[in-house]
């Protein structure tokens, strides 16, 4: 069967890659990187495919950043909206199935326990709503030309040399730069990129929409102990609540003052001491049997 996939030189894809390498999947990709079989940036033009596909996986997007300018929110439509309508305008043989990578961004919550898919679309942040926009264009193309439509919605993710937030995590722990506030016992659902590789070609048959994580859900404690017993520093110091939440007003004056992003402001804080995970039996009753992030350091650390 013959697979295109975008965003493939990316952290997840690379894994999505791997996978489908290993299962014999004859495979094309569509990006900017020279390395791909269609060389074009989707976020700007329409791509010319001329080669009908049994499956799409659609991975490219944007993300791990906090927007300062209009410029910048406007790239999260640019690459998450107007990069999935320029892929699905390009297919001129429509697919049996796609495949959609998103977020559990598209919540907009920033505190909640065992959330289930039924939740209301909610975001507020360019991210989250480029990635609602995005669902909503694929869901209905593919009840217009009777294609099976996936749509995985991803917490943080965890795998060798990871992006965004948990990158800037281990660094600090590795430098002795990182703190807990309070006891640390704020808990976050997070999942390994592998296993989102591994469950794509059991799901994109199916399709649905499906939360994904580990079924655990570390607290911050737990992971950051982790982290730095593997790189051999001490543990990370605890931060009380009040100093803490006083540092994020302070860092919220400064970043208004000379608009650049603090270490420590409210909404950092925030996500710092409210739990929010995720809850994924949707996925489980169709095969999701993932990996334990505080189980298997091996995989990531």
């Amino acid at each position: 069967m013959k697979v295109l996939v975008t965003g493939a030189s990316g952290f997840l894809g690379k894994y999505v890659i791997s996978e489908l390498v290993s299962l014999n999947y004859e495979i094309e990709t569509i990006g900017r990187s020279e390395s791909s079989t269609i060389i074009s940036d989707i976020s700007e033009v329409v791509p010319v495919i001329s080669s009908p596909y049994d499956f799409i996986i659609h991975i490219a997007g944007k993300a791990h950043i906090v927007p300062k300018t209009s410029k910048e929110n406007q790239e999260f439509y640019d690459v998450n909206f107007r990069g999935t309508q320029n892929l699905l305008k390009s297919l001129e043989i429509t697919p049996k199935s796609i495949v959609f990578i998103s977020t559990v961004s598209v919540y907009g919550l920033d505190y909640g326990d065992n959330i289930t898919e039924e939740a209301p679309l909610n975001a507020k942040d360019s991210y989250g709503k480029s990635k609602i926009q995005a669902e909503k264009l694929i869901t209905e193309w593919g009840k217009s030309k009777n294609v099976t439509i996936t749509i995985l919605r991803l917490p943080l993710l965890f795998g060798i040399n990871p992006p965004g937030n948990l990158k800037s995590m281990i660094n600090a722990i590795h430098k002795r730069r990182y703190f807990n506030i309070g006891k640390g016992d704020v808990r976050k659902s997070m999942v390994f990129a592998k296993d989102v590789a591994m469950f794509i070609p059991k799901i994109m048959s199916i399709g649905g929409i499906y939360n994904l994580t580990d079924g655990y859900h570390p607290s911050f404690k737990e992971l950051s102990d982790l982290i730095s017993k593997h790189h051999n520093t001490l543990k990370p110091k605890i931060i009380p609540i009040d100093l803490a939440r006083m540092i994020a007003l302070i860092g919220d004056l400064i970043q208004k003052i000379t608009k650049k992003t603090m270490p420590i402001n409210k909404n950092r804080f925030n996500k710092m001491t409210k739990s929010l995970t995720f809850n994924d039996k949707k996925a489980r009753a169709h095969g999701w049997q993932p990996y334990s992030i505080l189980e298997n350091p091996e995989i990531w650390l």
